[in-house]
């Protein structure tokens, strides 16, 4: 073996790992762990030593070049530094810095085994440009991190990095760093310029904002929103032994008078059956997974946020389960090998069956979509099957919802019959609809997560007479059109071309992060409106996505060699520096809409239910006094039992010096108070609160949801005496659920 090893660059701990078995010949690895428990290992391959070290993402990171202490914008000159020099959070990767320094410093060769997409390019090309002092290296490109494909990736590396998919990283990284810094300082600002005390840091971002203002417009679509109202009729008939619901044929009546007609006209008689039409269709099975559709699927079936499905799929692609979850493709090229796959698929037993009635087909080929990605196939179930006892309860459905998705795509198209009788009641035709499945195809793969709708009625023939159970007239309104969940906002924003697909969970969860955004179903805040109202009417072009569009296709040239990275940042330069002077002239304007947006905000986020007790007040959470801690209280502890007024207005007199409380100079501690309520509740320490809208069925006070940083956030009532709160103390029995 040479001195000087080969240094292999990987992504994250379990890459390395994954990495280091698969390409160590036999009795050749050794790991290594330093005193600050970073692990790097040693091995041998055709004869050279090769050692691999983990950057843990991002070890660099930009920072504005210092010209003086403050913020100020605009700011322009940027620099690369270490991230734990750059931002607090990233203090943890320095250990992993030095090793990584240590380590590559002596190295006759580099290869870049991060993740190949635009952003593992770049964290590569940094590690090798700033601590191995060279521009250029191999680069190992693989979509799974089977034994297998890295050992094919190994022998069939690039002899030069991807720097297509580096350059346009970079253009992204400075585009996002020049638009976020300095809109953010902006916002800042402006709101400093105003705010006396208790100022915000507010954020803003090249997509951020203008994905904010996407929300923010379906909200206002819904406040103004004016219901319509309508009528429906129901006729229910029996059909061998079963209620069935018939339906008026005009969907909607919109006069009260029409439907009170109809039902006077049709009440207790009988129905004949006026026509029967039979239909036979087919239904295709579903393309595979790329990223945003899984996010989709995901919280449509187990309500999981993007980020939270994105993490769940990285657990899995890391542990070699799955394919990189971050592809736009619909397509899976044969090159995958469908056929082995499906045989250790085989191996659990909840797929077995599925198999063996896939490999009778005499070839396997797979439904696919549209999309295409240069970089990635969609996202499937490897050959190195999970052992599903020893998955996490949300990795096992994520896991299970990937390989059903996977099988589906190899399954037959599904034959479905809809039977449409119309039934005549007087002259009126209410129409009933029967649906069946004949031939499954391949819903029964993913049967678990699909909603059948299964009607079947009898055989019918024209002229029978069908006896009429009731006849029923509903009142209904029109309805606003419904909030984004987190599954469709994400589909949104691909099809509006706001963000990348690696970065719009990221995205999202830095909007609910900063309290512009909250819930499942997508509310705006009262923060959140007051940013996006107020760059609206001052600084439209930071809420803009078609100028987010725009720089997303310079960007796209960028990768396809059209335009220089250099180029694009100094156009982006020259925009902003039209967009902040813009913004500089407006600031006190600004500022004073954000101060009104914070105040409301603040009231907002404090405010959590009625009070259980005096049914008047309302509970808010409070700072005491005496030990600066936040609890929750009753409004009406400010309103005199005696008076009516606040403790400020108080008219009944001190008890001390006999003067009018209002005026008296008594100090506040040693005045007698006679609040109308003193409900209160403590909170638990060191937690962020935010209220659910719900109330406790046992004790009545509001259920709130709490978070400390680094921890599971957990929901909870307000009443420490409640009788839930005994129902956790209970042991629990968890049954060992095993294939």
């Amino acid at each position: 073996m040479i001195k000087k090893p080969i240094v292999i660059v990987t992504e994250k701990p379990d890459a390395s790992r994954r990495i280091a078995e698969s390409l160590a010949e036999k009795g050749s690895l050794k790991k290594y762990t330093d005193e600050n428990n970073v692990t790097y290992y040693e091995f041998g391959r055709g004869k050279k030593k090769h050692v691999v070290v983990c950057a843990v993402g991002h070890l660099f990171n930009l920072s504005p070049i210092s010209k003086g202490g403050g913020w100020s914008y605009p700011v322009f000159d940027a620099e690369w530094k270490p991230s734990f020099e750059v931002r607090k959070e990233s203090e943890f990767s320095k250990k992993y810095f030095d090793v990584v320094k240590k380590m590559i410093t002596n190295g006759s060769e580099y290869v870049v085994a991060t993740d190949y997409d635009t952003e593992g390019s770049v964290i590569g090309f940094n590690v090798l440009r700033f601590l191995a002092d060279v521009k250029d290296g191999k680069r190992m490109k693989f979509s799974t991190l089977t034994k297998d494909e890295l050992i094919e990736s190994y022998s069939k590396m690039s002899t030069h990095l991807d720097f297509p998919q580096i350059e346009a990283g970079l253009t992204r990284h400075m585009l996002d760093w020049l638009w976020g810094i300095n809109t953010t300082r902006a916002l800042t600002l402006a709101l400093k310029s105003q705010a006396q005390r208790g100022f915000a840091i507010l954020s803003s971002g090249r997509v951020q904002s203008p994905t904010l203002a996407m929300l923010l417009e379906r909200e206002l679509e819904i406040r103004k929103f004016k219901p319509t109202p309508f009528w429906e009729l129901q006729l229910h008939v029996k059909l061998d032994g079963q209620e069935v619901v018939a339906n008026y044929e005009k969907d909607k009546l919109w006069k009260k008078e029409e439907a009170d007609e109809i039902l006077k006209t049709c009440k207790g008689k009988d129905a004949v059956v006026k026509d029967v039409k039979k239909r036979q269709y087919k239904q295709s099975p579903p393309v595979p997974f790329n990223t945003t559709d899984l996010q989709a699927e995901a919280y449509a079936q187990f309500k999981f946020s993007p980020t939270q499905t994105m993490r769940i799929a990285e657990s899995l692609y890391q542990s070699g389960f799955i394919s990189y979850p971050r592809s736009s493709s619909q397509k899976l090229p044969p090159s995958i090998n469908y056929e082995k796959i499906l045989k250790a698929l085989a191996a659990l037993k909840r797929y077995s069956e599925f198999v063996k009635e896939l490999m009778k087909k005499k070839k396997l080929i797979p439904k696919e979509g549209l999309r295409e990605d240069p970089a990635h196939p969609a996202v499937y179930p490897t050959f190195e099957v999970a052992d599903l006892r020893k998955l996490t309860a949300q990795q096992k459905k994520l896991y299970d919802l990937i390989v059903r998705r996977f099988l589906s795509v190899f399954g037959d198209e599904a034959t479905r019959e809809s039977n449409t009788v119309t039934l005549d009641v007087k002259g009126k035709n209410f129409i009933l609809v029967g649906k069946r499945t004949i031939e499954p195809g391949w819903t029964k793969y993913y049967e678990p997560y699909l909603a059948t709708e299964e009607l079947i009625l009898p055989e019918l023939k024209v002229g029978q007479i069908i006896k009429v159970l009731k006849l029923e007239e509903l009142a209904k309104e029109t309805q606003p059109p419904g909030r984004y969940s987190q599954g469709s906002i994400i589909k949104e924003m691909e099809k509006r071309n706001l963000g990348t697909r690696a970065t719009r969970a990221e995205i999202l969860q830095t909007l609910y992060d900063r309290r512009y955004i909250l819930g499942k179903s997508i509310q705006v805040s009262k923060l959140g409106e007051a940013v996006t109202k107020a760059l609206k009417e001052y600084s439209p072009r930071i809420v803009s996505e078609e100028l987010t569009i725009h720089f997303e296709k310079e960007m796209d040239l960028v990768f396809n060699g059209k335009k220089k990275r250099e180029d694009i940042v100094e156009e982006a330069k020259e925009t902003l520096t039209d967009i902040l002077k813009e913004f500089k002239e407006n600031e006190k304007k600004i500022g004073k809409k954000l101060l009104e947006g914070l105040v409301e905000a603040r009231a907002e986020e404090r405010l959590l239910g009625t009070c259980p007790n005096c049914k008047t007040g309302e509970l808010r959470i409070l700072r005491s006094r005496f030990s600066n801690k936040f609890f929750v209280g009753c409004s009406n502890y400010f309103k005199c039992a005696k008076c009516g007024f606040t403790r400020a207005a108080c008219k009944c007199k001190c008890e001390i010096c006999g003067e009018p409380k209002g005026k008296c100079k008594c100090s506040w501690k040693d005045k007698k108070w006679y609040p109308s309520c003193q409900t209160g509740y403590p909170l638990p320490g060191g937690a962020s609160i935010q209220a659910t809208g719900k109330i406790c069925e046992k004790c009545n006070t509001p259920i709130i949801q709490a978070w400390r940083k680094g921890k599971r956030p957990f929901r909870m009532c307000l009443d420490v005496n409640c009788p839930t709160k005994a129902d956790w103390s209970k042991p629990k029995t968890v049954k060992n659920k095993s294939e």
